[in-house]
């Protein structure tokens, strides 16, 4: 279900209206999360188990944190409600091919419950989390890819073949990506590690919690919100004015716009270009290298001003995720603008605990490197991704350099700082378009 198609736009009117209706209720929240489930399983019902699964276990994991030392057990009418929500949901839409997947994910909760008397240390509940939200995501992201790349070596060497990501599911589950998975992963780590990093108190309502994991506006393109910035907005009935609707319709207006008018009109023009790389001119390539850069823009900004518009109109103020990225003056000013809340996920929780900026020399220009590999991988399972990454990284590194030469930083016009960062992007966008290297 995209923002820019029929099926959204009604399913948005049921959404606002069921939402006016409830509002002086306390079932205003419930309606929310009932909307963002159907929101998410339009699209395939099954891994709306991966969801509340992930939901659930971080969850709980934070309130074992809270206790600390003195471990104790949650209440069973709170526990069999969460058993029976997943139970309900997942037999409803995916019976009878869903109970393979149901088996495994209660199998691996009740495991968790099982070890929880020695995992009495907070780390040791974090690294619960982390393993848990990072293992669904490499597994339904990265085992096709990483499995292709070691059977083609082990063909190579004359050994045996690994089995298919495919042959790991359960019966009647397709191996597809799940929509949003790498968002949705990133938000609800994020609460864990700033829960117990002390940033953040825990959150008591389950249903806030998990109205805060799959928020449908921001579901499955962002912003990666950070929940001292969302979950207080759960706490209370949203006083919605004119202002908030008037300015939420432009707002998705503008992105409708950047999305179906713009990049979608510039991407039949780079995919015809780009589709017989052979019969093109050096110019047209270029051209169509930089209209790329652009397409991409509008495309993710697009649908970014679209989820907070939507957002909006009920009373939800989303994070600016774009600012003007082309403008930047140096590559480390196009990462403060390019979407944001993905760059500064990576900077608080990858970047800063590799040392950040507190080392220099070879250690810094490493935790760059490593820091934006990631994000490439993040991005995609391909070597194209990783490329992109890894150009980034090196580009940070030779720009902190250039921030130090004179001639660059107090000689070089403003207007030909951002020309040179434009064309580094763009060629580096080429890489991430590539469909093979």
């Amino acid at each position: 279900m995209l923002f820019h198609t029929w099926t959204f736009f009604i399913f948005f009117i049921a959404t606002i209206a069921g939402f006016w209706v409830l509002r002086p209720t306390r079932f205003w929240l419930h309606w929310i999360l009932l909307a963002s489930a159907v929101f998410y399983g339009w699209w395939h019902p099954y891994y709306l188990l991966l969801v509340f699964y992930s939901t659930a276990l971080d969850y709980f994991i934070v309130g074992w944190m809270e206790r600390g030392p003195h471990l104790a057990k949650p209440g069973w009418r709170f526990a069999a409600s969460v058993a029976l929500l997943v139970v309900v949901i997942v037999v409803g839409l995916t019976a009878p091919a869903g109970w393979g997947g149901l088996a495994a994910a209660i199998g691996f909760f009740a495991a968790v419950l099982a070890v929880g008397h020695w995992l009495r240390s907070r780390r040791n509940w974090l690294l619960v989390s982390i393993i848990n939200n990072l293992s669904v995501l490499v597994f339904f992201k990265y085992a096709g890819f990483v499995i292709e790349n070691l059977n083609t070596l082990l063909a190579r060497l004359g050994a045996g073949q690994l089995p298919s990501a495919e042959s790991l599911m359960p019966p009647g589950w397709e191996y597809v990506l799940p929509v949003g998975i790498s968002f949705y992963t990133f938000q609800s780590m994020s609460y864990t590690i700033d829960f117990y990093r002390g940033i953040i108190s825990r959150e008591p309502s389950f249903v806030r919690f998990a109205a805060f994991v799959t928020f449908f506006p921001q579901l499955v393109a962002g912003p990666i919100e950070r929940a001292k910035n969302l979950l207080p907005q759960f706490s209370k009935i949203p006083h919605v004015k004119l202002v908030d609707v008037t300015d939420g319709v432009s707002l998705f207006l503008v992105g409708l716009f950047k999305k179906v008018a713009l990049a979608n009109y510039l991407g039949l023009y780079v995919d015809r270009i780009y589709g017989d790389v052979g019969l093109q001119s050096g110019a047209a390539l270029a051209l169509a290298t930089f209209a790329f850069g652009w397409q991409i823009y509008f495309d993710f900004s697009g649908y970014t001003d679209m989820a907070r518009g939507v957002a909006r109109c009920m009373g939800f103020r989303l994070m600016l995720n774009f600012r003007n990225p082309y403008l930047a003056v140096s590559l480390a000013d196009f990462w403060s603008r390019w979407h944001i809340s993905l760059s500064t996920w990576f900077r608080d929780y990858v970047y800063i605990p590799l040392g950040g900026n507190r080392v220099d020399g070879l250690n810094l220009q490493r935790n760059l490197l490593i820091t934006f590999v990631i994000s490439g991988l993040w991005h995609g399972a391909a070597w194209t991704f990783l490329i992109w990454g890894a150009l980034h990284g090196l580009g940070l590194i030779a720009n902190r350099g250039l921030e130090q030469a004179s001639w660059w930083r107090d000689r070089f016009p403003p207007l030909a700082k951002r020309l040179v960062v434009f064309v580094f992007v763009c060629f580096a966008w080429v890489f991430f378009r590539a469909e093979s290297l």
